[in-house]
């Protein structure tokens, strides 16, 4: 609940009439934030919750969309609006805000990931609007962000908890059924 207030207020400061105006720095520092906001939620959220198997999964969604997005930046260079570079192709601030709302809403269902997608949505648009990246650039990262998320998050099962354990001579992980 907690995490919905957050992104509900963030989402109400996107909607002020501060930002109708906006400059390209200030839709950079909106995407900026907005990333890293959902990364840390998709990061936290898990580790707060003592669910090691979706941190596990957090951390890799996030991480494949990353790494595959920056890749595909050498592959295909494409110059960025602002003329600034050649590594406008795919967004990945894009793809990784995907990749975190699309793992918050398989692992934690539609009331997170609901939000969670929208503020995906205005950091692709700022992206745009920030003349960092053109439309297919934001449409490649989400879809790549999306799939990454939705293909290595899993559902969270209350049932089944995965538990880190040590006693002094070694460790493990003990699995405990509730039924």
């Amino acid at each position: 609940m907690r995490l919905f207030i957050v992104i509900a207020v963030f989402c109400c400061v996107l909607l002020t009439p501060r930002f109708a105006q906006a400059s390209d720095r200030t839709w950079r520092d909106t995407s900026n934030i907005g990333r890293d906001a959902l990364v840390i939620a998709a990061l936290g959220t898990p580790l707060v919750q003592e669910d090691w198997q979706g941190a596990l999964q957090a951390s890799g969604s996030v991480g494949a969309a990353t790494l595959v997005s920056l890749g595909l930046k050498d592959i295909f260079p494409e110059t960025r609006p602002d003329g600034s570079d050649r590594r406008s192709f795919p967004s990945t601030h894009t793809a990784t805000s995907f990749a975190a709302a699309a793992t918050l809403q398989n692992r934690y269902g539609w009331k997170v990931g609901l939000p969670a997608h929208l503020v995906a949505t205005i950091v692709g648009i700022s992206r745009v609007q920030g003349t960092k990246h053109h439309w297919y650039d934001v449409a490649a990262g989400a879809l790549l962000g999306e799939a990454s998320g939705l293909l290595l998050t899993t559902r969270r099962n209350n049932n089944i908890r995965m538990l880190p354990w040590s006693d002094g001579q070694g460790g493990g992980i003990a699995m405990a059924l509730r039924f």
